[in-house]
């Protein structure tokens, strides 16, 4: 009796090395390290869920992760949040949380950004990335994610947390639902009262105070790492729907999302022309820059964060520039220092060629790093990508690798 040799395959023998940080995740039929290492992810919130996903993106390896948040680390945040301890109760969260997953694997990057989404991240950074992870507790911001994602077209993935139940979506543009699909009357109603009747930030309303445990934290940004894994990894995943938790009854269960064909977030630009000039470049510097590349006069600068150039009070006639975006001036700003009459607001959508303020630095008329900016001139708009600021990203953070 001969015996017969072995059956030969093209697949590699199956090795475990446990020299390997990586080794027990190779196990994984479709796991493909080398993707991850090369993926770049921006996580919005370092807060008690963004904790839990900059862990996670530590241990699996992800290349390179940019951290935004405006907030310091207080002591409520530290029944909550795996990476912070006392001793960092008033540092920047964005700045302690990547230092710290940054020590759980040396392997890979965090680029903490210490600031607002809505004033401080350029629509480049968002274009840069292959996926966003939103960890956020406030419509405002969720509505500004969902907006610039859908811009260029780049996934994200959004959590809700409470008590203990969450709720985890995954929206793909431009092809699934979108976050503001999904927004009612009552919910458009809820974020206009962040705002006084001149549409200036109320001082009395305090956002992200919302009761958590930590276990819904861990539970749904798991989910929501589990989902980008499968997104990097080109496998299928349930976009424009909800993926519910109720950790009363112990219950999960999926909904589709509405699609509405008139959504406002269904708005995407097109690839924008790369220009040498950063946000220190006047705007009268970005025309000269359009112009040379065929765009006609007379230009205007399109501001997608709304400028409130000053205050003036009808009262004694008194003017008082301001200069910054309407979504950070106060209502308390609005009260006239002379008379205490409360001001009117002069605010900007745009910037024309003629104007006084064509004069001042992009920086000063709101226009964050590495942004693209919509320039409108001669019948059309031209896209430019402010590339000059890609190796200094922002002054708590590092450049755009």
């Amino acid at each position: 009796m001969t015996t017969q040799p072995p059956p030969t395959t093209d697949e590699p023998p199956l090795r475990i090395d446990d020299d390997d940080r990586y080794g027990r995740l190779r196990l994984i039929s479709w796991w493909r390290q080398e993707r991850l290492a090369a993926a770049r992810i921006l996580v919005v919130g370092a807060g008690a869920l963004g904790n839990e996903v900059l862990k996670n993106l530590a241990l699996v390896g992800l290349g390179t992760t940019y951290v935004v948040d405006l907030d310091e680390v207080e002591p409520s945040n530290l029944s909550r949040s795996v990476l912070f301890r006392a001793e960092d109760g008033g540092r920047p969260k964005a700045e302690v949380a990547a230092r710290r997953a940054a020590e759980l694997n040396p392997e890979v990057a965090f680029i903490p950004i210490h600031g607002d989404v809505i004033t401080d991240v350029g629509l480049g950074l968002f274009a840069h990335v292959d996926l966003v992870i939103g960890c956020l507790d406030n419509r405002e911001a969720r509505l500004w994610v969902n907006r610039q994602c859908w811009k260029v077209g780049v996934p994200w993935i959004d959590a809700g947390i409470q008590e203990i139940q969450g709720v985890v979506k995954v929206f793909t543009p431009p092809a699934s639902a979108c976050y503001e699909c999904t927004m009612t009357e009552r919910d458009y109603q809820l974020l206009n009262l962040r705002y006084s009747c001149p549409l200036l930030k109320r001082d009395e309303i305090l956002a992200g105070k919302v009761p958590t445990a930590p276990t819904i934290a861990s539970m749904m940004a798991a989910l929501q790492v589990q989902e980008a894994l499968k997104l990097l990894h080109g496998m299928a995943v349930s976009a424009g729907t909800a993926l519910v938790f109720n950790g009363v009854g112990n219950q999960f269960y999926t909904t589709k999302l509405p699609y509405r064909e008139d959504c406002l977030s269904h708005e995407t630009y097109p690839k924008p022309t790369g220009i040498d000039l950063g946000r220190s470049a006047t705007v009268r510097a970005l025309f000269d820059a359009a112009a040379h590349e065929g765009l006609e006069g007379p230009m205007s600068l399109g501001l997608d964060r709304e400028l409130v150039e000053a205050v003036e009070c009808p009262r004694c006639d008194g003017r008082r520039e301001v200069m910054r975006p309407r979504t950070r001036v106060r209502q308390a700003e609005a009260l006239c220092p002379d008379c205490r009459e409360e001001g009117r607001p002069v605010v900007l959508s745009a910037i024309a060629e003629d104007s006084p303020l064509a004069g001042r630095t992009l920086a000063e008329v709101g226009i964050p790093p590495f942004d693209v900016v919509r320039v409108d001139g001669g019948g059309e708009s031209r896209f430019f990508l402010l590339e000059a600021d890609r190796e200094g990203l922002a002054a708590g953070g590092g450049g755009v690798p």
